[in-house]
């Protein structure tokens, strides 16, 4: 098999799925990804808001709360990405979401589950949950990124993942060229905890590809701590740098 893998490798060689470039031999931190494209990945360094994770522009090292959290604290307890919504990671998710190149999500999930590791450390009794599409979305593109995410996620850490007790019930429009009321308003009652889980207590993870307002993130830790969640943190792969 493995010199079945090298003749396919010699006759159609791995390129790089962002920049086409083809795939040395070195050692990669990411099998579909080369190098020069992953080092390039802009991170999100502090200080950002200690709640929502957004970053500052400001000279200040020190983390603090954003003004937006500060006038309506959210539901989720912290919101946290590895990198910003900007260049190769956003072409690299846009390429996942609406290229059809949905084996990336490995690649993404492996750089998830490392950063979740760093960031939360302990992950005991903690349940993952990805951010749910509607059906009708779900038909359209014919798979959930943020699923494929967490399932990616989920073998590499071993985590509990709830794929059915979050469920989407209202369908809703793109969130692009929104104002940050309309797009709070476009997701009010889009979500519903439904089926017999007990969620009483739970700490629960949820995952999803990109936060811009996090009001998606928002309006599922609602319903979430409704139910009992106790807490609730957000997981996205990249964050815009403004609402």
């Amino acid at each position: 098999m493995n010199l079945f893998t090298e003749l396919i490798d010699i006759i159609y060689p791995k390129k790089c799925h962002i920049c086409m470039d083809f795939l040395d031999d070195s050692e990669r931190k990411l099998p579909d990804i080369c190098n020069t494209c992953f080092s390039s990945f802009p991170l999100l360094t502090h200080p950002f808001c200690s709640i929502c994770g957004v970053p500052f522009v400001s000279k200040v090292e020190e983390d603090h709360l954003c003004e937006k959290c500060i006038r309506t604290r959210p539901f989720y307890d912290e919101l946290r990405s590895p990198y910003l919504y900007e260049d190769k990671i956003m072409e690299a998710i846009h390429r996942l979401k609406y290229s059809g190149k949905s084996y990336l999500a490995k690649s993404m999930g492996r750089l998830l589950a490392d950063f979740l590791t760093e960031w939360t450390g302990d992950l005991d009794g903690m349940i993952m949950i990805p951010v749910p599409l509607h059906k009708r979305k779900l038909r359209q593109r014919g798979f959930n990124q943020s699923v494929l995410l967490a399932k990616s996620i989920s073998r590499l850490l071993n985590l509990k993942t709830d794929y059915f007790t979050l469920t989407r019930i209202r369908y809703t429009e793109t969130q692009t060229g929104l104002t940050l009321e309309e797009r709070r308003k476009n997701v009010k009652g889009a979500f519903e905890v439904t089926g017999n889980a007990n969620l009483n207590g739970k700490g629960v993870i949820l995952v999803d590809d990109v936060a811009t307002t996090g009001n998606t993130m928002d309006e599922c830790a609602r319903v979430l701590k409704k139910a009992g969640c106790t807490r609730v943190f957000g997981l996205t792969l990249a964050r815009t740098a403004a609402y």
